[in-house]
């Protein structure tokens, strides 16, 4: 791995700039607020005596449901070790994690609880790339818990993408919560293998998406690769 100045286009400034994303969906990201990288400005990686590498970013990060953007700063650090941990992230990215989308949260929360039957939904996006419009809250709600499976599973030899949440079926729940099983489909770019998670977590407004369990099933041969990845 190369340290010092980095081109911010090649794959170790772009898959560091990639955990920034992950962190930011999975920690400030709503049905209403995803977060995605517009541009990678600069980058620079220095190994931290024998425990890691850590890379300073300067990164456009473009919030996708609003449109807005915002110029932010952020450190990634990958321990090294034979015991792999997630990475470590800190970002300055202040406006874009202000945006506030609580009244829409709260009135789609409103109608999943008191909706007659459990929602259910699969193949988000299909594999042309198409789905219902009332479809896509499900669907950012999986690219959100699924953003916790990728930060804690990205390394500096890893590029994941979402690509598709398979299934999702809201669960019975009698707390201040919704609680969701799905499965999704991700995609690294750099092994073009596409890991499968089974996930239950829940989402309220005020307390966002915590993901409760995840698990990664055995590879699927016989599984198609979605045609779409975001």
């Amino acid at each position: 791995m190369a340290s010092g100045e980095l081109n911010p286009n090649h794959y170790p400034a772009q898959r560091a700039a990639k955990v920034v994303q992950h962190y930011l969906t999975a920690h400030y990201g709503s049905p209403y607020r995803l977060f995605g990288l517009q541009k990678v400005f600069s980058g620079n990686a220095q190994d931290t005596a024998d425990s890691g590498r850590k890379y300073q970013l300067e990164l456009l990060v473009h919030e996708l449901i609003s449109n807005a953007t915002e110029n932010c700063s952020a450190e990634v650090f990958f321990a090294k070790g034979e015991e792999r941990t997630p990475a470590q992230v800190e970002v300055s990215c202040k406006e874009l994690i202000k945006n506030n989308t609580l009244d829409q949260e709260e009135a789609l929360f409103q109608q999943y609880k008191t909706n007659q039957s459990l929602l259910s939904a699969h193949d988000l996006p299909d594999r042309y790339g198409h789905m219902e419009p009332d479809t896509k809250p499900l669907w950012h709600l999986g690219i959100v818990a699924s953003s916790f499976v990728m930060l804690n599973e990205s390394t500096e030899d890893t590029l994941y993408n979402m690509a598709q949440v398979a299934n999702i079926t809201q669960l019975q729940s009698d707390d201040d919560v919704i609680k969701f099983e799905s499965l999704v489909l991700l995609h690294d770019m750099v092994s073009q293998e596409i890991p499968r998670w089974k996930l239950l977590f829940t989402w309220s407004p005020s307390e966002g998406v915590k993901v409760l369990q995840m698990e990664q099933l055995p590879h699927c041969h016989e599984c198609e690769k979605p045609l779409k990845t975001d």
